[in-house]
């Protein structure tokens, strides 16, 4: 494990990330005026794709980080069975599930059935496909459907938060797997799918359409929904940067694109790959 993510081990991940949501919620004027500007100028945040498209817009730095696209910034790929990124991004890793496992890193693997916090729900994915989109800083971040379907089940799993950059992915086990997630669970035409969404550093929260911002506790929380999407509606958001991780069941025969690698960058809506099941 190298320093960077050594050190992250000793930092107070959870109180770290109480004070940013705090300060990120405040709606003062001189505290969300400098936390955006200064977070628009260290990452040459534009705001030409945005429906707000005045810093003063906004109402607090969670307001600005969550920020709305305007209605044509992004064209939701139409092609038959086709699954597309949920996210602005990159690719971390896509692929096939083998032996229960899914890829972080090269040299690095994790449990499907600990990402998913149920065992049962491992095993129905064995041999299935995922697709891992990390969302850096500056990327807009709200998380749309990769495909159709209906939630059946949230559910809130509490952990660690390492940062799930490149360099943390590389060098820290289980990864996906140890970090705070939400995994949604939908029926779909091809059976059952998921959408993980993993916290990370400094991430203030997690909400989804369904749930509302989801109260942190030291429990597993469990949901049960019936709530329908099409490919390209908005699930939820994050408060700050982290990852979005879909998992196909084998039925789905997901066949990804040859241009899908590690490190691609990819736009929420765009081709990633298409499903067979038929």
């Amino acid at each position: 494990m190298n320093l960077f993510a050594t050190l992250q081990q000793f930092v107070p991940q959870q109180q770290l990330s109480k004070v940013a949501g705090r300060l990120a919620a405040s709606r003062h004027p001189y505290v969300k005026r400098t936390f955006i500007r200064s977070f628009a100028k260290a990452y040459n945040v534009s705001l030409d794709e945005y429906e707000r498209q005045s810093f003063n817009a906004y109402e607090s730095f969670n307001d600005f980080f969550t920020r709305e696209l305007k209605d044509d910034a992004r064209i939701i790929d139409s092609s038959a069975n086709g699954i597309v990124s949920p996210a602005d991004g990159v690719i971390s890793q896509l692929g096939q599930i083998r032996d229960h496992k899914l890829l972080q890193a090269k040299g690095r693997d994790y449990d499907v059935g600990q990402l998913l916090a149920n065992s049962e729900d491992g095993s129905y994915f064995a041999d299935g496909s995922f697709a891992t989109v990390y969302l850096a800083p500056n990327n807009y971040h709200r998380v749309h459907m990769p495909f159709a379907g209906t939630l059946t089940k949230t559910r809130y799993v509490p952990g660690t938060l390492f940062s799930v950059n490149n360099t943390t992915a590389a060098n820290v086990p289980d990864l996906f797997a140890r970090n705070e997630r939400l995994v949604c669970l939908f029926d779909t035409e091809y059976g059952k799918a998921a959408v993980v969404m993993v916290g990370a550093m400094i991430v203030a929260g997690i909400e989804t359409v369904a749930t509302g911002k989801i109260a942190r506790t030291d429990d597993i929380q469990e949901a049960e929904h019936n709530m329908s999407f099409a490919k390209g509606d908005e699930l939820g958001r994050f408060y700050l940067g982290s990852t979005a991780i879909i998992v196909l069941p084998k039925d789905a025969k997901a066949d990804w694109q040859d241009s899908m690698q590690a490190n691609s960058l990819v736009q929420m809506g765009q081709l990633l790959g298409v499903a067979n099941a038929k």
